[in-house]
């Protein structure tokens, strides 16, 4: 029987199918001190890929994750294995250069080949599969611009071409198409990888968070029961906690997506596939012994600025069933990345003068090639080893016609953050608020952040996010509090669920409304 529409409630599990469909991991925390040759903060794809290439060229490791390893962004991402990033290498070539283009194309082709090498290599099973990729046109307004785009991805030495039928049961206009990109289950994949790391003098270190980086020969770093002394240290946290060298936050900002997964009547067609458009509509296949599961990706936000979250779920949702027939939404999940003011990752150096730290951030939702990527870089630069790509990636740079307005318009946002959020006259009728919801009250002369749980017990915080003071906003799909300066996230209790934060927010103690 097939699902109802979404309502107030969302079907399907809460969770994403890469963690649904894989075991949990054990590995321990830090306890006291520890030395290695490279510390590398972050267990995603970017963390480990780094980790385990180092790790095969002698040095010894310590990744250092928060939480699970594998199971923040990566865990949650639509996994697609691909260099067509949308309508990216015409804007590349314009305002970087056919150099820098022909670089990051390299780079994220090159990704897809070294995913596969090393499932190959260390024996991972992580159903990884060679399948073409398009960038659609849904109106003929965006014709023009997919044709474009095809030749300037040629020009660069991709496997691209303009199609004029694309295997949708939906009106299109012609779409790029890249072959022999790839799919794969992430999460299968990257505790593969885990597995390799840990032990021969390297660790996987969990339920560590490291609170401070003091940057020296060698460098240290802090956590909350020990700390890592290393020669170089690897910033691979999604967002960098310490980003005042090379003012990141000003260069990068946060961006929610959702996913269904979907059961639907129809066969699916070969490939996977995303418009040129906004709203984004993205679309893969996952094969499941209980019959494929199709991914319905889309409702791009800033982080903390989506209104009410669940109407992207909805939109979702209704998009999928213009198209198919759905029998079952078995899925729903959220995640986010970074998109930096230039669209291309910063990964190398964290800034000038800063020898023995690096970093990886801002993959604009292409994580699984630009995270591959990352980890080649970073190790290559790490064991001093030529690398061809470096220039289009560096921290450093800085492209005046593509930068400086997106700078200004992102500084724009945080200054809204931290001050619209202070003027704004909440409510202080705390006792309206019904059960499951959140919102910011004006409580004995002080704006908190409240959450009625369905039991009516009030959880009270201190709104004021401690990364750089931006209030929070609730997000009610999530249950959660957000930041909408830099995409910290914490739970109705106050626990960072995502940084750059460290630590959480205050708790406040109010009456019962």
């Amino acid at each position: 029987m097939a699902d109802h529409t979404i309502g107030d409630q969302i079907p399907g599990k809460a969770e994403s199918l890469w963690m649904a469909t894989t075991p949990g991991t054990r590995y321990p925390p830090l306890e006291g001190d520890l030395r290695v040759d490279v510390a590398i903060i972050g267990g995603g794809i970017a963390g480990l890929t780094a980790a385990l290439l180092l790790k095969e060229a002698g040095r010894s490791v310590a990744v250092i994750e928060s939480g699970r390893v594998a199971a923040g962004v990566t865990g949650h991402t639509t996994a697609k294995v691909t260099s067509l990033h949308r309508l990216i290498y015409r804007y590349l070539i314009d305002n970087f250069g056919d150099g820098e283009a022909r670089m990051y194309a390299d780079a994220n082709q090159a990704a897809i080949g070294q995913i596969e090498v090393l499932a190959r290599r260390h024996g991972i099973s992580c159903d990884y599969t060679r399948k073409p990729a398009y960038t659609f046109a849904e109106s003929s307004a965006s014709r023009e611009k997919i044709m474009d785009e095809a030749d300037a991805a040629r020009s660069l030495g991709l496997p691209a071409a303009f199609v004029e039928a694309v295997p949708l049961p939906t009106e299109t206009y012609g779409a790029v198409r890249f072959e022999n990109q790839a799919e794969f289950h992430p999460r299968k994949y990257l505790l593969g990888l885990a597995d390799r790391i840990h032990g021969g003098g390297c660790y996987v270190l969990e339920q560590t968070r490291a609170i401070d980086v003091k940057e020296g020969e060698p460098c240290r770093v802090m956590a909350e029961h020990g700390s890592v002394t290393a020669d170089d240290v690897v910033l691979a946290t999604h967002y960098p906690f310490h980003d005042k060298p090379g003012f990141y936050y000003l260069r990068a900002y946060p961006s929610r997506s959702y996913v269904l997964g979907v059961r639907i009547d129809e066969v699916f067609p070969d490939g996977m596939f995303i418009n040129a458009e906004s709203p984004t509509h993205s679309l893969r296949m996952h094969p499941d012994e209980a019959g494929d599961i199709v991914l319905v990706t889309g409702g791009d936000h800033r982080t903390g600025q989506g209104g009410d979250t669940r109407e992207h779920y909805r939109a979702l949702d209704a998009y999928i069933r213009s198209v198919y027939t759905v029998r079952s939404i078995e899925y729903h999940w959220s995640t986010q990345d970074y998109i930096s003011v230039d669209r291309a990752p910063y990964i190398g150096h964290i800034s000038p003068g800063h020898e023995h730290l690096y970093v990886a951030t801002g993959f604009g939702k292409w994580g699984m090639t630009n995270g591959t990527a990352a980890g080649m870089i970073l190790s290559d630069l790490i064991l001093k080893r030529p690398n061809s790509w470096t220039d289009v990636f560096a921290p450093s740079r800085f492209k005046p016609v593509t930068s400086a307005k997106e700078v200004i318009a992102h500084g724009i946002d945080v200054a809204e953050g931290l001050i619209g959020g202070r003027l704004a006259r909440p409510s202080s009728n705390v006792s309206a608020l019904p059960p499951g919801r959140g919102g910011i009250f004006e409580v004995d002369g002080h704006k908190t952040a409240v959450y009625r749980d369905m039991g009516g017990g009030l959880h009270a915080l201190d709104p004021v996010c401690p990364h750089m003071g931006c209030i929070v906003s609730w997000n009610e799909a999530e249950k959660s509090w957000d930041c909408p300066c830099h995409g910290s996230r914490y739970s109705v209790d106050g626990e960072v669920l995502h940084g750059p934060a460290v630590h959480g927010l205050r708790k406040r103690t109010i009456d019962r409304g």
